[in-house]
């Protein structure tokens, strides 16, 4: 289902923009980075990236806007309902991993959070590069959320280089951050 990708970025006038599947793949790489950097478990960073949107098969993307009308979109119920009829097990890692996803307590899904943020921060910055000016906003609220001294630092890279030259500075941070521990 394509909904105008992570963000709403049909709101800000993009069309064509990327779908939720390259929203979670690129948040999972950089899931897996901000946890390196952070001392925290990047197998369960990752994983947690990769389900974050799961319930977006069923929903869309709920925008702070749309949130203002849709009440009832919980994320744990839409992926309960998802899961219901699968094998036990397999019900239990995708619910857990949304609830542990949702619950937000541990540096795990802190990374996970930030790396959805620093994903739109980063795909805005690229839009942005390309005229579509409506985003500068978004990207000001994704760095104003993000918790975690390491996705700062890389939105701020982000920020002053031009787009699709951050992966350079990702690579050099988590060089640099592993190398201090």
């Amino acid at each position: 289902m394509h909904t105008g990708g992570p963000c709403g970025w049909s709101y800000d006038g993009i069309r064509n923009a990327e779908t939720v599947a390259e929203h979670s793949h690129r948040a999972a790489v950089v899931g897996i980075v901000l946890a390196a950097m952070e001392s925290a478990d990047p197998a369960r960073t990752a994983l947690l990236c990769t389900l974050h949107d799961l319930h977006e098969a069923r929903i869309g993307d709920l925008t702070p806007l749309t949130r203002r009308y849709v009440s009832a979109a919980d994320p744990r119920t839409v992926t309960a309902d998802q899961v219901a009829a699968a094998h036990p097990e397999v019900r239990d890692v995708l619910a857990g991993a949304v609830d542990e996803h949702e619950d937000d307590l541990t540096p795990e899904t802190r990374c996970a959070h930030d790396a959805d943020r620093l994903d739109c921060l980063v795909r805005a910055v690229e839009y942005r590069a390309q005229g579509h000016s409506a985003v500068q906003g978004k990207i000001g609220r994704c760095r104003a959320a993000l918790k975690t001294d390491s996705a700062r630092r890389l939105a701020d890279a982000a920020m002053q280089m031009a787009p699709g030259d951050w992966q350079v500075a990702i690579r050099g941070a988590a060089a640099s951050s592993m190398a201090s521990h």
